[in-house]
């Protein structure tokens, strides 16, 4: 499946803009940004991550709503 046509497995329809490089549940990888915003306000936020979308999409989403500031890892390779 390429990239372009995967969808978010949480909501099945946004287009992922991270993915979970060490998800609890491997049926949860890849995250849209509404879903990935969800995760982060109710305090779960993907810990080691690679953005999808050559943007830092997901980095900024920690740097406004998380309060917590812990280890995130981000993955390039």
């Amino acid at each position: 499946m390429g990239a372009h046509s995967r969808k978010c497995d949480w909501c099945g329809s946004g287009t992922p803009i991270v993915r979970d490089m060490e998800p609890l549940n491997p049926q949860y990888q890849y995250w849209c940004v509404e879903c990935a915003r969800a995760l982060i306000i109710k305090g779960d936020p993907i810990e080691t991550y690679r953005e999808l979308e050559g943007e830092p999409i997901y980095g900024r989403l920690l740097d406004e709503h998380c309060t917590l500031k812990r280890f995130y890892s981000f993955v390039t390779a």
